[in-house]
């Protein structure tokens, strides 16, 4: 049976503030990307949602970001390549202490927002990220945007490349996501998404807004965590894969079956 993965950004609070539904989404999604305390999350957070994900059979995975609290980790802040590298380093290395705290283990790492937007077109700052995943933990995943940069930087590394598809959001006629503001970037209906999710994964092709296939290998879906219809549109998703044949388990499974 094929398996598909399906993850969330979640922990994206911070202190007193919450953001999504955290608890419902892992009770959905096969893994969880965990903001690292730069653009959301801190340690009351994080080390909560890895012991849920640990009892839940949920992977985990570390979600870097900007230092961008106001922002939300999704407005470009001019860093060096280098500075990049060490930021993300960092950020990986507070998942990983708060994970063997609540007793799991992080397995991958995805870049989020502006970090992931960047490092999806431009190489340098993709080399940046991956060095820093490299230099911490080979063993550790690329999770990231199909046809991306970031993809390629992993698999020219030797990392292990983990191409995902979002349910939520539109593609521009190359395969970069439609920025967030302009029309058809997010998808918002979970009938729609998953219909979408579902095309995509039958022609092996990211489906853009003009209706151009882009052939590539999909090993995960992403629904974000922070949007209103978060949790409707995760279990519509899965409800969809499963009912068409596919199990949803985290990606590492079918991996280790090659």
């Amino acid at each position: 049976m094929p398996i598909i993965d399906l993850n969330s950004d979640l922990g994206e609070g911070f202190g007193a503030y919450h953001c999504g539904d955290d608890e419902a989404m892992l009770s959905i999604v096969t893994s969880a990307n965990v903001a690292c305390g730069f653009h959301a999350g801190d340690p009351e957070i994080m080390a909560r949602i890895f012991g849920i994900a640990r009892e839940r059979g949920v992977a985990i995975g570390a979600h870097p970001g900007f230092a961008d609290l106001w922002g939300f980790g999704r407005r470009r802040i001019p860093y060096t390549a280098g500075e990049i590298e060490r930021l993300v380093a960092y950020q990986i290395g507070a998942a990983q202490a708060l994970a063997t705290y609540a007793g799991h283990r992080i397995t991958y790492v995805k870049t989020h927002g502006a970090l992931g937007n960047i490092a999806e077109r431009e190489r340098e700052v993709a080399d940046a990220v991956v060095r820093a995943v490299a230099a911490v933990d080979r063993s550790l995943a690329i999770l990231g945007i199909a046809l991306s940069e970031q993809i390629a930087a992993a698999q020219a590394s030797g990392l292990m490349a983990v191409p995902e598809i979002f349910a939520d959001r539109g593609y521009l006629k190359d395969g970069g996501l439609i920025p967030r503001g302009e029309p058809g970037a997010l998808i918002e209906d979970p009938d729609l998404a998953a219909e979408r999710v579902l095309a995509m994964l039958e022609a092996g092709a990211i489906i853009t807004a003009d209706g151009r296939r882009l052939p590539t290998p999909i090993k995960s879906v992403c629904v974000h965590g922070d949007s209103p219809h978060a949790v409707a549109m995760a279990r519509r998703v899965r409800s969809r894969l499963e009912a068409a044949g596919l199990m949803v388990a985290p990606f590492s499974r079918e991996i280790s079956r090659q």
